[in-house]
């Protein structure tokens, strides 16, 4: 099974979301599966500046784009089981951002990741990599598979060539204005409601959905969400036409990098069999936010972008009332103005209660997953989420809003059953946030269903062998092969 991803961000080369962690990691287990796979990225200034030992594997290429020349080249880095093949044109992609700046996005984006997508669909016919399955991820690179349906239609190199597009957040679907069209070389009879139109513009990730031969979202709940209107974000009734071509698998955890038994990061590393070093991570953490509370008083972390899709306003209106049960709250994280200045003026109001790091720091971030008891993620909606993942296997409870990929990997804990990994509610309120909250305290004071809980946690498994697994049963659904036996 030949597999092309392309993908705006992975990691450990850029990085923006989780977009980058699903790019960089799921690559890796299809290949020990067995699956060839190669990927496409842009060469980005970030990526320039890691000085990584690269091989040239393309030079002076050119594509047509509106009647227009434009060079670029490819360079090839050997990943983990895998190639890593990077788009390079410096005019698009040698600039501060991946998608633009603190003022806002850069106004080329469509025509960049145009011509990141006809790029890279050339570059496979320069490298004679005929693949089984193109694999786009979001917007960036939903307009590969409009080439791939009305460029390359005749193309007898794509001619058994099958896609996938995966929708990692609907929310963002690469809108623009009609001018796009000519500026990617695409067709202008594409502006019609039954092809790119929407409400008067271009919209790149309609494409993706129309033209890829199957479909898929980050969760299995998150499928079934986007194809009603309050999670549709205009696509719904396009998504349920398509119902037969979508689905939900949820994206995994590497576990080579989220492992509290061998993490360098953290103040003690501990398993399941062995919990001493999370009481030290949690003094260790404590220590690091100046917090000088009692080991024994609960403490509530977040690692979360501070936006209001993400509920941290939620957090921010029942911070009071979380101080009131004897929980202190440590949050890493950027985002809006309003919600850093507000959590700034709390930090001044209670210096002992709350810990705060107004930015993303990759070491305070584990120390957070490993030294909290239970971890908040009141998301009003979530495609997948991965945090209440990582705190799962660091013994950190979640407490979550059912919605998305949260509903899909957190069960209500049940003391009489021993059975639950965390906590959920249902309504994306102060209340039911404080309500779950004082349930997950009931019992973290029961010493004994603590215990269960927090093993029951880290011995959770969602690991990224078992979605590769799903997504390589879907390429051979798709490609007409015989599908593998499982892992």
């Amino acid at each position: 099974m030949k597999v092309a991803f392309l993908a705006s961000e992975v990691i450990p080369y850029a990085k923006t979301g989780g977009l980058a962690d699903v790019a960089g990691a799921l690559p890796k287990f299809l290949a020990r599966l067995g699956a060839e796979v190669r990927v496409f990225m842009p060469f980005y200034r970030e990526v320039k500046a890691k000085n990584l030992t690269l091989r040239t594997v393309i030079n002076h290429a050119a594509v047509d784009l509106a009647g227009e020349r434009r060079d670029y080249s490819v360079v090839e880095h050997k990943a983990d089981g895998f190639s890593v093949y990077m788009i390079v044109r410096d005019e698009y992609y040698d600039r501060d951002g991946l998608y633009g700046t603190p003022a806002g996005d850069y106004p080329d984006n469509g025509e960049r990741f145009a011509f990141f997508a006809r790029a890279a669909l050339d570059s496979m016919k320069i490298l004679g990599f005929s693949p089984d399955v193109i694999h786009g991820h979001d917007w960036q690179a939903a307009s590969a598979f409009s080439y791939l349906k009305f460029v390359y239609a005749d193309d007898l190199f794509f001619k058994d060539t099958r896609s996938v597009f995966t929708i990692h957040n609907l929310a963002y679907q690469g809108v623009f204005k009609k001018e796009v069209l000519a500026a990617a070389g695409l067709p202008e009879s594409l502006f019609n409601m039954n092809d790119l139109e929407f409400f008067g513009k271009v919209n790149y990730m309609k494409g993706g959905i129309l033209y890829a031969t199957a479909v898929t979202t980050v969760s299995p709940r998150y499928s079934r969400e986007i194809q009603t209107p309050e999670f549709g974000c205009g696509l719904d009734g396009l998504l349920r036409s398509r119902a037969h071509a979508l689905s939900g698998i949820l994206n995994g955890v590497d576990y080579a990098d989220w492992d509290p038994a061998t993490d360098r990061l953290i103040p003690a590393r501990f398993s399941p069999a062995d919990l001493a070093g999370k009481a030290a991570s949690k003094s260790g953490l404590l220590d690091m936010f100046s917090l000088g509370n009692s080991p024994d008083a609960p403490v509530a972390g977040m690692v979360t972008r501070l936006a209001g899709q993400k509920g941290v306003d939620i957090v921010c209106d029942a911070l009071d009332e979380i101080f009131k049960l004897g929980v202190t709250v440590v949050i890493l994280g950027t985002g809006d103005q309003k919600i850093q200045d507000f959590l700034k003026d709390a930090k001044r109001k209670y210096p002992s209660r709350l810990g705060l790091m107004i930015a993303f720091d990759e070491k305070v971030a584990h120390t957070i997953y490993a030294g909290s008891d239970l971890f908040l993620i009141p998301s009003r909606y979530e495609p997948c989420g991965l945090t209440q993942m990582y705190a799962l296997k660091y013994g950190t409870v979640p407490v979550v809003r059912a919605t998305g990929g949260l509903d899909d990997t957190i069960h209500e804990f049940d003391a009489s059953r021993r059975s639950g990994n965390g906590f959920k509610f249902a309504a994306a309120t102060p209340a039911a946030l404080l309500a779950s909250l004082g349930t997950a305290l009931d019992a973290y004071a029961r010493k004994d269903s603590w215990s269960i809980l927090v093993r029951n946690a880290m011995t959770s498994d969602f690991s990224w062998t078992r979605s590769a697994g799903e997504y390589l049963t879907l390429y051979h659904k798709i490609t007409d092969q015989p599908s593998p036996k499982r892992p």
